[in-house]
């Protein structure tokens, strides 16, 4: 049986393409012995099956071991189509946690490190076009705290807010034919104020003597066809949107721009032809939205104009898959529950996300903030580490005009000397500035929690809220919120707001993470920041919170904790299995009061 059959790779599709998920040999490497005996020619050395892409830890891999192997193979034969033997074939690995060897017909053919992101090889002068043999090598040491590794666990057994681990081949395989001459790279940058669209592109191969079309529609109406005559590999061209047919006619009255509200999406096509004989060499089809986001005057804007969000911490896992999705119709799901909850958002925490879930919230209209696994502790291999991860991650999910912030730390997670530790601050800092350097068209958080440093948002996390008998406390948590001075003022895990010589600017102040609610449903049993004991008991605690947050004259968004159980984590919204612990209209109804109660934009 073959899983994730979908697209992988929602902004930048081809019509052409082979799955390679489902059935792989598998073998654990206990004693590192893989490389000496060139197991990457023996076929012999795999003495298990495993449902690629899922991790041997999960139960949809067919393993289901949580213990410590720190070193896995994997092993595929597959046939490419021989209508591709005029083609480049480009083999994709939608991410590997954490470094990965790979071999193609027992030839080394490349290395990835970094768990969480994409990465490919053109394994075309490897294939015999007959039956191919791809091999992978995979190391992911278990108890270093030193490489990004988020919620997965460095001691074999799950606690407190930690989870079980993730090693080896998490998301999608797939190869694809390529022209020599093909595009490699997609740019696209929305800019509402001037309505243009700026598209960037870089090519591979030979580029004299081709031309590019580009062609944009919207809702199925064409309304920009242009043709490039490429003088170079990097091209860049602004087009200008407003005036073109569509925002003059039929169209005009439901609006443009992106926004939970209005998700909508401009289709954009590139051919690539030759421009004698127009011969088309490559053709990929994209999507982008005219979106808009920044502060300004303490408050987030979005496309100009003030913007209260209401997200939700989402960590991402599943109990059968753990960081991978059963199916992309679950990812899906994810968002749909949390919209229906009254929810405009997620932060997607300690975890870069499938790009097929940036996909639905493109499509939903659903904001996300991206977020990277943290190392725990610091040294400068992980401040390397991490750098590297965050420049591929934005590569990968630019376009998307569902992410609206970029979030590189959290709660001095991989910094925990950021209060006075300068060279710690300047790490932070730097990935601020990295990020800025990248990517202009987000908000970058610089420590989501406390002990921040230079930021858009001022992000804080609170849960001392109490429970429904601790009166005084929650009276005390209810005055934290209630203006600027007292959020700023407030030490919610004993840590100031921000670093030692940095101080508040003006930044939009927003409550990232509080609630958890602890409610046992079934048989799970767990924790949580209070607990309840029925569901009557859970709905009137989220409305003693959130009236809490409503109440504030000085918070601009929030982000609740969670979305669902996670493992011993039993604080969600919905259960482990995305089933309600309550009526969800009844979340919706205490979210919708915001507008009576908050501050008025």
């Amino acid at each position: 049986m073959n899983f994730r059959q979908e697209y992988p790779r929602p902004q930048l599709v081809r019509e052409d393409w082979l799955n390679l998920n489902g059935e792989w040999d598998f073998a654990f490497d206990d004693n590192n012995v893989g490389i000496k005996d060139k197991w990457f020619q023996n076929k012999n050395a795999f003495n298990q099956k495993i449902i690629v892409p899922f991790a041997y830890q999960t139960k949809l891999s067919g393993i289901n071991d949580t213990s410590f192997h720190d070193h896995v193979w994997y092993r595929r034969e597959f046939s490419v189509p021989q209508e591709w033997n005029d083609q480049r074939v480009v083999l994709h690995f939608g991410a590997v946690d954490y470094r990965a060897w790979i071999y193609v017909n027992g030839q080394y053919a490349g290395f990835h490190e970094g768990g969480h992101v994409s990465f490919s090889l053109d394994i075309t002068d490897h294939l015999t076009w007959g039956t191919e043999t791809v091999v992978v090598r995979v190391e992911d040491p278990s108890t270093d705290e030193t490489i990004p590794r988020g919620k997965q666990f460095w001691v074999e057994k799950s606690a407190a807010i930690w989870y079980t681990r993730t090693t080896g081949i998490w998301q999608t395989v797939w190869i694809e034919p390529v022209n020599p001459t093909s595009l490699s790279k997609l740019r696209l940058t929305p800019d509402i104020d001037r309505g243009d669209v700026i598209v960037e592109f870089d090519l591979t191969g030979d580029f004299l003597n081709k031309v590019a079309e580009i062609e944009i529609s919207f809702k199925g109406k064409k309304i920009v066809k242009d043709t490039i005559e490429l003088f170079e590999a990097y091209n860049k061209r602004s087009i200008n949107l407003y005036n073109r047919q569509i925002f003059r006619t039929t169209f005009h009255h439901i609006g443009w721009n992106w926004s939970p509200e209005n998700p909508n999406l401009f289709d954009i096509k590139i051919t690539l032809k030759n421009s004698e004989s127009q011969a088309v060499l490559d053709e990929v089809d994209s999507y982008f939205g005219m979106r808009k986001v920044h502060q300004e005057n303490g408050m987030v804007y979005l496309n100009n104009k003030p913007y209260y969000q209401k997200l939700v911490l989402d960590q991402g896992y599943w109990p059968d898959g753990l960081l991978t999705a059963p199916s992309d119709e679950d990812l899906k799901k994810d968002i749909e529950l949390t919209k229906e909850m009254g929810f405009n958002g997620c932060r997607k925490h300690q975890k870069v996300e499938d790009p097929r879930f940036l996909y639905w919230a493109d499509q939903l209209g659903f904001l996300v903030w991206g977020e990277c696994a943290a190392s725990p502790s610091y040294s400068e291999d992980a401040v390397a580490r991490l750098t590297r991860e965050w420049i591929e991650i934005i590569e990968r999910d630019y376009n998307h005009p569902s992410l609206v912030a970029w979030v590189p730390v959290n709660e001095s997670w991989g910094v925990p000397n950021i209060k006075g530790n300068k060279q710690q601050q300047h790490h932070s800092l730097a990935m601020y500035h990295l990020i800025h350097s990248l990517d202009t068209t987000r908000l970058v958080i610089s420590n989501d929690g406390w002990e921040l440093t230079e930021t858009d948002i001022c992000a804080i996390h609170n849960y001392n809220h109490g429970s429904n008998d601790e009166k005084s406390k929650y009276e005390e948590f209810k005055e934290s919120l209630s203006t600027k001075e007292s959020l700023l003022s407030s030490k919610p895990a004993n840590r100031g707001i921000y670093a030692d010589g940095f101080v508040h600017k003006g930044e939009p102040i927003l409550l990232t993470e509080f609630g958890g609610i602890g409610f046992k449903v079934g048989e799970e049993s767990g924790w949580g920041y209070t607990s309840v004991k029925n569901e009557e008991e859970f709905i009137e605690d989220y409305r003693r919170v959130m009236e809490a947050v409503y109440a504030s004259k000085a918070l601009h968004g929030y982000c609740y904790t969670q979305l669902t159980d996670v493992e011993q984590e039993i604080n969600g919204l919905l259960s482990y299995n995305r089933e309600p612990k309550c009526p969800l209209e009844k979340i919706k109804e205490i979210n919708d009061t915001w507008h009576s109660n908050t501050v008025k934009f």
